[in-house]
């Protein structure tokens, strides 16, 4: 193989062929070079799915990005991404390593505590999702304290330009990476920030959502990614993210191509504070308790909080039932209580830096309501302002009559996923493929893609 062009006659492989390969006996499902009892770590994240993991130098190639915000031998790197189970916590702290940083291994929540630990070591930079930070900015407010930190190295959620000029006001330089458990490192802002720029141990494609296909320098498609790492190679792995080749190089002086970063799911998969939330997980949701009809994820955000909310049809007048299947599945944790009109209700999962859940429940049969995707003026108010949803039904109600299946046409009035999708759909007189659609859940017992 000895051109891009060789690459790309090989197939895509998805995080579902992942999971599917993986089982008891065989929990990295034969991708591995050596078995699991061979590697130093190894990681679950939601599906569940396993990762490998090691200790060498700069195993995931974190320590790029982290030279590029600047940190380095003499910072204190609060290191607040999780260690429970999933990646991201010894991924950073690994980078931090190689470049010869300190670290405060502090983990999730806890805020008070972060806070105070933060002003008594004296860190000077900050690891974690992008609004964490803001919450330990405010804690050490509350409490009088001073904090050192002067520069933040975020990933697994959105930083969105407001919330990195309320750092910068209060001289904290931020930037963000892209990075997976599966993959570590794949691309990461500098100081120019003019996109990102792809990682040197990685080949990125962008190519047509579904088919595989590379597409020309600017289209926005899936990033596909082949790692070079010999313990655990991906030959063309596909993210289910959205984003588009940048055309020439970057004015901070790196000569590798760069991407715009992430714009969007292919898929109906989402991400909530850093943890991916899958259709799969929503379906595995209603098949635990045969009094639910239907559920729905909606995901969201108050100010710069993500939101959660899992709406839920059934006849049952009492959300509590559901809510430990609701923290055990979707793997993030919040309360709330039933609401009779079917709205929301929710209380704060206390300052643990976790999304917010709200669990709603319809006390009433029938149809539940298409405001989160449907074709209704409500619905595209909801896109408008960044809602994304996903949804899992029975295929059949307690009366034997099946349901109705909203539809997965694009609405009329919508903005389309991209320039290129769009003229892709007009060029070729057929339907626009999956990521230019509204994608919803199947039917449980009707199949269903993830990435």
């Amino acid at each position: 193989m000895r051109d891009r062009a060789a690459l790309a006659a090989l197939p895509v492989l998805r995080k579902s062929d992942l999971t599917s390969a993986q089982g008891p006996g065989a929990p990295l499902g034969g991708y591995a070079v050596k078995p699991a009892s061979g590697f130093a770590h190894v990681f679950q994240s939601p599906g569940p799915i396993y990762e490998p993991g090691e200790v060498g130098p700069d195993w995931w190639r974190l320590g790029r990005f982290l030279a590029a915000c600047g940190i380095g031998r003499g910072d204190i790197v609060q290191n607040c991404f999780g260690y429970h189970l999933t990646p991201a916590g010894m991924i950073f702290e690994n980078g931090a390593r190689a470049v010869g940083a300190t670290v405060l291994p502090a983990g999730t929540g806890q805020t008070e505590l972060q806070a105070r630990a933060a002003a008594d070591i004296g860190c000077t930079a900050y690891a974690g999702t992008p609004d964490y930070l803001r919450l330990i900015l405010e804690k050490a407010d509350e409490m009088g304290l001073e904090l050192a930190f002067t520069r933040a190295a975020v990933s697994g959620g959105a930083l969105f330009p407001s919330l990195r000029q309320a750092y910068a006001d209060r001289g904290i330089s931020c930037l963000q990476c892209y990075a997976t458990a599966d993959l570590g490192l794949v691309a990461y802002e500098t100081s120019a920030m003019e996109g990102m720029i792809v990682d040197e141990g990685v080949l990125v494609e962008i190519v047509t959502p579904g088919t595989g296909d590379p597409l020309p320098e600017g289209e926005v498609g899936e990033v596909v990614v082949t790692t070079l790492n010999p313990d655990y190679p991906l030959i063309r792995f596909a993210t289910g993210d959205l984003s588009a080749v940048l055309p020439g190089e970057s004015p901070c002086g790196r000569t590798n191509m760069r991407i715009k970063g992430w714009m969007g799911r292919a898929d109906q998969t989402t991400k909530i504070k850093g943890m991916f939330v899958r259709p799969e997980q929503v379906a595995a949701l209603v098949a635990r308790h045969d009094e639910i009809a239907r559920a729905r994820v909606v995901a969201s955000r108050e100010g710069e909080m993500d939101v959660m909310t899992v709406r839920i049809e059934t006849e049952a007048a009492d959300a509590a039932p559901f809510e430990k299947s609701v923290a055990e599945v979707l793997k993030l944790e919040g309360h709330g209580r039933a609401s009779g009109a079917g709205r929301a209700a929710a209380r704060r999962a206390g300052d643990r830096g976790r999304a917010q859940l709200r669990l709603g429940a319809r006390l009433r049969a029938g149809r539940a309501p298409v405001g989160a995707g449907g074709r209704s003026p409500r619905g595209r108010r909801r896109r408008r302002r960044g809602v994304r949803s996903a949804w899992a039904a029975r295929p059949w109600r307690a009366g034997g009559s099946r349901r109705r299946r909203p539809s997965t046409g694009p609405s009329r009035g919508r903005r389309p996923l991209s320039g290129a999708l769009s003229r892709w759909r007009a060029g070729r007189g057929r339907p626009a493929p999956r990521a230019a659609r509204r994608a919803w859940g199947r039917p449980r017992g009707s199949g269903g893609s993830a990435a």
